[in-house]
């Protein structure tokens, strides 16, 4: 398994310097430095791999087990940022799923799978009487991807995605108003306060 990840690995830079429609095999396997016959025991195709990228891109993240309601969501939103910035896997996987009409693909799983993740967070701060009445989860869940999803491209044809982090706060800035009661608004905008520039 080494063998496929080193693969693994080098087609996600790869592909993260180049783009899909940029990258090759050949380069695939000179950037790995491994043989045609190994990156072909384990992948059938440029396209192969890179839907292993986005199946595979948050694999190396280090995010909360249980959930824990809207602080540890906002965190974990942030620390995407952050990862966003400095991890090839996960930034070539977010890449490649926004682009994978170049592959051929219509796979919604990448976002179902942080649609879950930002969900399990959603029903605990319920549970903790965060959240207004009358908050649709699954609903929030999948308009925080989809805005999410915008920021983070915004960002990479801003700034190469220096800003995320700032935008990010901002998201939440705004958001938080219309799923929160107040106090808990203000403990939380205080709360992003300290990680970027909030609106005026």
């Amino acid at each position: 398994m080494r063998t496929r990840e080193t693969i693994l690995r080098a087609a996600a830079q790869i592909f993260d310097e180049y783009g899909f429609s940029g990258s090759s095999v050949s380069k695939i396997i000179n950037r790995a430095g491994t043989t045609q016959g190994a990156m072909y025991f384990h992948f059938k195709s440029k396209e192969d791999l890179a839907k292993a990228v986005i199946d595979e891109q948050a694999s190396d993240l280090n995010l909360p087990e249980q959930p824990d309601g809207l602080r540890q969501l906002i965190r974990v939103n942030l620390y995407l940022a952050d990862e966003l910035q400095e991890n090839v896997l996960l930034r070539a996987g977010v890449t490649l799923a926004v682009e994978q009409g170049q592959l051929g693909l219509r796979d919604f799983s990448p976002y179902e799978m942080w649609a879950e993740q930002f969900r399990a967070e959603l029903e605990a701060a319920r549970r903790a009487g965060e959240l207004l009445d009358g908050v649709a989860l699954e609903e929030l869940a999948q308009v925080l991807v989809a805005a999410y999803t915008g920021s983070q491209i915004m960002s990479h044809l801003r700034t190469g995605r220096a800003d995320l982090p700032e935008r990010i706060v901002q998201l939440w800035w705004f958001l938080l108003p219309g799923i929160a009661p107040a106090p808990v608004v203000d403990e939380l905008r205080a709360f992003v306060r300290e990680r970027g520039k909030q609106p005026a």
